[in-house]
């Protein structure tokens, strides 16, 4: 099939390799020419485990390309996927401005029948405005169908989730967009994870309902972590313990310093201000946003407890959201070191991949490749990402480069036990 995809970012581009790796011919358009002009050339702008190998595969197998020409890029497809971004705005609602672009440019250029397809997280209702958008902005009447088909990429896994997806979900009320959609995906189906289709705004609820779900697991266990630490409990045990009960499962019943990144904090947001667009209570979900910022503050806490900030070094490892992305969107790292550089403290900081795009928003951090290095005569670690590159060093060596031997384990990486024989002051969360 012929596929543009709009947008270059996460998402959009994950999505344009895995298409084009099944056989698709698909153009990425993006209005950012330096963007554009990267791809082009063979250079991927961000870290996604697998992605770049596909994706060079694909560019120069001629099934992937780029342009800023919109009208080329609506007028030569199938299938226009809505890639772009939908960031809170000042009303922590998602802000669909792109969304709406995107919508008159294809009413503008359309030429035959299309289907688009809303593949970015956007509140229930808006299949019915890019309609309405597209019909008021063509030059003459031609038919389409407007499809949501949220996406469920983890970043660290995003190439298997599109290669092995839980589900496909595919909201529609047309058979036609429905036929030519369940085509797109059928080879990724399978017996147990299937292709479903449902109705426009179920699909469009499916997407915020599975964000603010595991959001809600998170903010459970943390604020069960704070009756662990004061009754002697061990949050890790607890959260074994309800992992086998089949009905709850192990997944993201993790303890730690909250969720980041692009979708959990801005979706839960979105969900909470939908609800009370129509008048619905909302305040579990408030209660999970809530208590998801107040545990980015717990590791400030924490080291407050045992070390005078104003003038101490402290090192941090991991700086992105979560393993195995570059990410820094809402990481709680981030509040974590301006909350400690306010307070008078000397930041060093470690990320495998991360470094880079935190030089560009963090001042006044001196970073490090080493997390050895970056340690040395620190008077604090704090382990901020559950990176695996942090989970088995030499801890004795670890003890002698800090200048005080403190962990504070912000992602509970270490055995608290061990750290004590070593001779560590640890500090895990609910532990």
């Amino acid at each position: 099939m012929k596929l543009t995809i709009v947008g270059t970012g996460y998402v959009g581009l994950v999505a344009a390799t895995g298409f084009a790796n099944l056989g698709n011919d698909v153009i990425c358009v993006d209005i950012d020419k330096e963007k554009i002009d990267l791809l082009t050339s063979g250079v991927v702008p961000i870290y996604e485990p697998g992605l770049e190998e596909l994706y060079k595969n694909n560019l120069k197998g001629g099934r992937l390309k780029f342009t800023t020409d919109m009208m080329m890029a609506v007028q030569e497809s199938d299938i226009i996927f809505i890639c772009v971004g939908t960031p809170s705005n000042e009303f922590q609602e998602a802000d669909l401005t792109a969304v709406e672009e995107v919508a008159k440019a294809i009413g503008t250029y359309m030429n035959e029948y299309k289907i688009v397809v809303n593949k970015s997280t956007v509140p229930v209702g808006t299949a019915d405005l890019v309609k309405k958008i597209i019909t008021e902005n063509q030059q003459q009447a031609i038919e389409c169908d407007v499809v949501s088909n949220p996406e469920f990429l983890r970043e660290g896994a995003a190439i298997k989730d599109f290669e092995n997806p839980d589900r496909i979900v595919i909201g529609t009320d047309s058979k036609k967009a429905e036929d030519i959609m369940t085509s797109l995906y059928r080879s990724r189906a399978r017996t147990n994870r299937p292709i479903m289709v449902t109705g426009v705004r179920s699909a469009e609820i499916i997407k915020y309902a599975s964000n603010a779900m595991l959001a809600t697991r998170i903010s459970f266990m943390n604020q069960l972590s704070f009756l662990c630490e004061k009754t002697g409990a061990d949050i890790k045990e607890v959260a074994r313990g309800l992992g086998f009960d089949n009905r709850i499962g192990p997944r993201f019943l993790q303890s730690g310093i909250g969720y980041g990144g692009s979708c959990f904090p801005k979706d839960v947001k979105a969900l909470i201000s939908t609800l009370k667009s129509f008048d619905c209570d909302s305040d579990l979900f408030e209660a999970v946003h809530r208590i998801n910022e107040k545990q980015k503050r717990v590791v400030v806490e924490k080291v407050k407890s045992i070390l005078q900030v104003d003038g101490s070094k402290i090192a941090i490892w991991g700086i992105a959201f979560k393993p195995k992305t570059d990410d820094i969107r809402e990481a709680p790292s981030m509040k974590i070191i301006e909350e400690l550089q306010k307070m008078g403290a000397i930041i060093h900081a470690c990320d495998p991949i991360a470094n880079e795009a935190a030089k560009k928003i963090l001042k006044d951090v001196k970073f490090f490749e080493n997390p050895y290095e970056t340690i040395r005569d620190c008077d604090a670690l704090i382990v901020a990402t559950e990176w695996n590159e942090f989970r088995n060093l030499d801890m004795r060596a670890v003890k002698i480069l800090l200048k005080n031997p403190v962990i504070i384990d912000g992602r509970n990486i270490y055995d608290p036990k061990e750290m004590s024989d070593l001779g560590f002051q640890y500090l895990g969360i609910g532990r």
